[in-house]
């Protein structure tokens, strides 16, 4: 004879059967609240990464300035700014790196024009953001490093001349209270179009 379920039997089977799909799901959604942060953190630090590899090649083509000015014009801790063919087609810009915000890094082109050349820097010609989650203000870190040729570190604007090797640190991190954390980027390069030897 065959027998079905009582009904108290049904009711501990569909109340084992809520709670184990509710545990399910709720394990599921954590997980893809988990990897989409982790994901995004990535996809910014490989943002970031991408724009310290265009800082590196617009510095190792730095330049003197179609005016004839001095390749390096600014050198500050969250601010660089020099002359470099960036897009080679035989015409110096001047090229702006800035940690402008509290968390942007950003980049400014600057065309010259007219006959001489002229560099008008009160509004730039393109604006670049290169990371929207770098943490280095927030930290109290600067962006950018000067050194000689002796690599020794050099902080005083007067010495802009001396200049031979720029390096750049960024700290990156979409919420500083969450993991996986920040992931610092570091890069540099000489400036070789100015070497002495």
């Amino acid at each position: 004879m065959k027998q079905g379920m009582t009904l108290v039997e049904v009711i501990v089977v569909t109340s084992l059967f809520g709670i184990l799909m509710l545990v399910i799901g709720e394990s599921v959604a954590s997980l893809y609240r988990y990897n989409s942060y982790t994901i995004s953190q990535a996809y910014q630090v490989d943002h970031a990464r991408r724009g310290l590899e265009t800082l590196v090649r617009d510095v190792r083509e730095m330049g003197y300035a179609d005016d004839g000015t001095f390749p390096l014009a600014r050198m500050e801790e969250q601010l660089v700014g020099f002359y470099s063919d960036i897009d080679r087609d035989d015409s110096v810009e001047y090229v702006e790196y800035e940690l402008a915000t509290s968390t942007k890094l950003l980049k400014r082109v600057y065309n010259a024009t007219g006959t001489p050349p002229v560099y008008d820097l009160n509004t730039p010609d393109e604006t670049y953001t290169l990371s929207e989650f770098v943490q280095n203000l927030n930290q109290a870190t600067s962006t950018f490093y000067y050194f000689n040729g002796n690599a020794e570190e050099i902080t005083a604007t007067s010495t802009v001349t001396d200049v031979q090797y720029v390096e750049a640190r960024i700290i990156v991190n979409i919420d500083p209270i969450r993991d996986p954390g920040e992931f610092t980027l570091r890069s540099s390069a000489s400036l070789r179009n100015l070497k002495d030897n």
